[in-house]
């Protein structure tokens, strides 16, 4: 790893999970990366695409009916990984803007547990 960090942002469904990025840094690009089945091997398999660019990588997703099963494989790999609370999610819908909201929690370390 070259101490620069990753921010991946996790939308987990029962059958896909939609996989956003951040680059380190308020200026750092935001993008969608792209959308997986919702099983851990696919999982997995995006994980170590991820961890090929060299990155630390540090992953956040919503606390939900899925479970913590990416929770609990992320941290047996030394991964970084924060479950968010559905509360602290602005609930209009209408107004959000997701690039935002996650460049949010990523910049907001107390959200990140930090």
């Amino acid at each position: 790893m070259n101490g620069y960090s990753m921010f991946v942002g996790l939308d987990v469904h029962k059958d896909t999970i939609e996989i956003a990025i951040a680059e380190e840094g308020r200026d750092g690009e935001v993008r969608r990366w792209g959308t997986i089945g919702g099983d851990l091997e696919s999982f997995e398999k995006a994980v170590r695409k991820l961890q090929w660019k060299g990155s630390s990588l540090r992953f956040v997703y919503e606390a939900g009916p899925c479970g913590y099963t990416i929770y609990r494989y992320l941290i047996s790999k030394g991964l970084d990984c924060t479950v968010v609370a559905p509360s602290m999610i602005p609930k209009n819908a209408k107004a959000i803007n997701y690039s935002s909201l996650f460049l949010f929690y990523v910049n907001e370390p107390s959200y990140m547990g930090a």
